[in-house]
């Protein structure tokens, strides 16, 4: 059985200023949450109408132990936020929930917004395209004007992926959705977080720009809209990654920008970027209290 190598159960927070939040040290935890074997995860992982691309990732992203870790089960209705079109998550998670008698819900693009673009609009039409396989699979608005378009206590695991850092930068948007996930779960329900982690103690005014973002700023917000961190997990840590690349988390694949501001990579620069691999990201699961 494979096994994340995971962190303790953090205790609350103390209040700190949001404009500099400092990692705080944890107690060990006396439960340590166990990965269970799921083989119909396993087929969904290995089909082979996955992007071959998307495949290769998965040494980085470790999807079988992240979502195994998050407790997805049969019958489970997941909602992701923002997924995109033929989305890196989307195409385990739709299959997995058509098998296993869930609900795969894709929440992106506020179609009702006055201001909402053509490229929206399109990219919504193209991640229809994409679920068109899977009847149990359907999308709902997501943005700032609908929040998320579902109903109170209706979705066991809330995904959002790699998201942190563009919310960081508009005033109040983390607040907002963090309220609107806590309202969506179920009593007992799963937010399941990963995110490009900035070191320790740093603003995230300063590091949201590169795409990362402190593990502690994340855990305040969630817990500042009443959910619990249930467990943290450092399957996708990556030491080598010293977050001050030339162009963020961009630098790194599978962006791999290499120019830009007036500067271009040489080729010893790229490849070593390149060997840094993907980014060192927090892994947390937070529950929703029992009623």
């Amino acid at each position: 059985m494979r096994r994340a190598v995971l962190a303790s159960v953090l205790a609350p927070l103390a209040l700190m200023a949001p404009s500099a939040v400092a990692q705080q040290a944890q107690p060990p935890s006396a439960m340590m949450p166990e990965h269970h074997e799921d083989a119909a995860l396993q087929t969904a992982l290995a089909n082979p109408t996955r992007d071959d691309a998307a495949k290769a990732r998965d040494a980085f992203r470790h999807p079988y132990e992240a979502l195994t870790f998050w407790g997805l089960a049969p019958n489970t209705t997941v909602l992701e936020i923002e997924p995109g079109a033929g989305g890196w998550w989307l195409e385990i998670l739709a299959p997995y929930a058509q098998a296993t008698g869930g609900r795969y819900i894709a929440a992106q693009g506020d179609l009702g917004a006055p201001e909402v673009s053509d490229r929206a609009r399109q990219s919504r039409a193209a991640l229809q395209e994409s679920l068109a396989a899977y009847p149990s699979a359907s999308i709902v608005d997501f943005g700032p004007r609908a929040g998320i378009d579902a109903p109170d206590g209706s979705v066991d695991m809330i995904l959002t992926a790699r998201m942190f850092h563009n919310w960081a930068r508009q005033e109040g948007r983390v607040d907002q959705y963090m309220a609107e996930f806590a309202r969506v779960l179920k009593p007992g329900g799963v937010l399941a977080i990963e995110q490009h982690r900035s070191q320790d103690g740093l603003n995230v005014a300063d590091t949201a720009s590169t795409g990362y973002v402190p593990e502690s700023w994340v855990i305040q917000a969630a817990q500042k809209a009443g959910l619990t961190l249930d467990a943290r997990s450092e399957v996708n840590a990556n030491p080598a990654d010293t977050k001050d690349h030339p162009f963020g988390v961009w630098t790194l694949p599978p962006v791999r920008n290499s120019e830009g501001d007036g500067r271009t990579l040489t080729a010893e620069e790229r490849a070593r970027y390149d060997a840094i691999g993907e980014s060192d990201r927090m892994t947390l699961r937070f529950r929703k209290p029992a009623a």
